[in-house]
């Protein structure tokens, strides 16, 4: 039921970039997070973001749109607005959505929901490819413990997108409209009613996800979350998939969590992706946050491509290429899948002709 390959990964589609990779060509990212905004109207329990301070800055839009313009004439194919921040609190959000798309740039969004109001969805959903709203809990009650807010705001997000769900039907925008969930001791009871809620409103699916620990993170509460005590929640958030709306209960990635070994010995992942702090510095890897190696450069001192072609860059992929160790990173970071099949493609086992 996984039909957005969100348990997985998505590189297998784009086998030109992969080949240009391949032949030791140097290529730009398929795909950009963006922290719009730092500052957030929540403190989630988990956040692992958390030692980025939730400082109030806020990306200039008027750059912003520039090098987004640029970015689509080099060929970068999405960009996830999201980040350290939440993504809505910039006051010229929807301008800076719209004028992704007009680049040419797929995008896609997540939020806490809390100000995606009925305006705002009207403007940004024909431009969206997908907004993900991350809603921790079933209830108000464990909603707000989670998010560390008032339990109003639960009903003002199942609202929210309630609306949204009703102003892309009516508008034939496209956008898919799901939410996520960070497993947890505190909020695996309501999981179940979240599925209920999920669907009812007309959402497309719901991500049940493990926690990851940063390793920067001010937080480690749930570094040692056991989720084979949870696995039975995979049969009880079953019953709530059809045609129109899927429980993705990522066990896979649950199960990672446990294993010894990687299965790849470097990073090679780098490449096809970047990151971009709502300060404009542009880096390598968000688990390197802070880390200056990992800094390529920042967009109002210089172009997208002149970062990406520079010599910090340079020297960072040297870095990564020889020196660094995946076994010290973060536990399934988002390009873990990617890394393991760029892994197994460089590093064949025996009989591959075989096919």
């Amino acid at each position: 039921m996984d039909e957005f390959r969100i348990d997985s990964h998505k590189l297998i589609f784009h086998p030109k970039e992969v080949a240009r990779w391949l032949s030791g060509e140097d290529v730009y990212p398929l795909y950009v997070e963006i922290s719009p905004s730092g500052a957030c109207n929540h403190r989630c329990t988990f956040c692992a973001l958390d030692f980025m301070e939730y400082r109030p800055r806020f990306l200039d839009a008027a750059i912003l749109g520039e090098r987004l313009g640029e970015m689509g004439r080099l060929g970068i194919k999405s960009v996830m607005f999201g980040g350290e921040g939440e993504p809505f609190l910039h006051r010229q959000i929807g301008e800076i959505i719209v004028s992704t798309k007009r680049a040419g740039i797929d995008v896609g969004v997540t939020t806490n929901g809390v100000l995606l109001a009925p305006e705002l969805a009207e403007r940004v959903l024909g431009s969206t490819a997908w907004i993900k709203v991350s809603l921790n809990a079933g209830d108000r009650e464990t909603y707000a413990a989670v998010h560390r807010t008032k339990p109003g705001d639960f009903d003002r997000v199942i609202h929210n997108l309630a609306e949204a769900v009703r102003i892309n039907d009516r508008t034939g925008a496209g956008c898919t409209i799901g939410a996520q969930a960070v497993l947890l001791p505190e909020n695996a009871g309501t999981i179940e009613a979240l599925a209920e809620t999920a669907k009812r409103i007309g959402l497309r699916y719901l991500v049940v996800k493990p926690y990851s620990q940063h390793h920067k993170s001010r937080t480690s509460t749930y570094a040692g979350v056991d989720y084979a005590a949870f696995s039975h929640l995979r049969a009880a958030l079953a019953r709530f998939s059809d045609a129109g709306f899927s429980v993705i209960f990522r066990e896979r990635t649950m199960k990672k969590m446990k294993r010894e070994r990687r299965g790849y010995e470097r990073c090679l992942a780098l490449p096809f992706w970047a990151y971009l702090d709502s300060g404009g510095n542009v880096w390598g890897c968000s688990a390197y946050l802070g880390d200056d190696a990992f800094r390529y450069g920042n967009i109002h001192e210089q172009s997208f491509e002149e970062i990406w072609r520079g010599e910090r860059r340079r020297r960072c992929m040297e870095m990564v290429c020889t020196d660094l160790d995946p076994e010290g990173c973060r536990m399934n970071c988002r390009m873990d899948e990617i890394n393991l099949y760029l892994w197994e493609l460089t590093h064949p086992s025996a009989h591959v002709n075989f096919i």
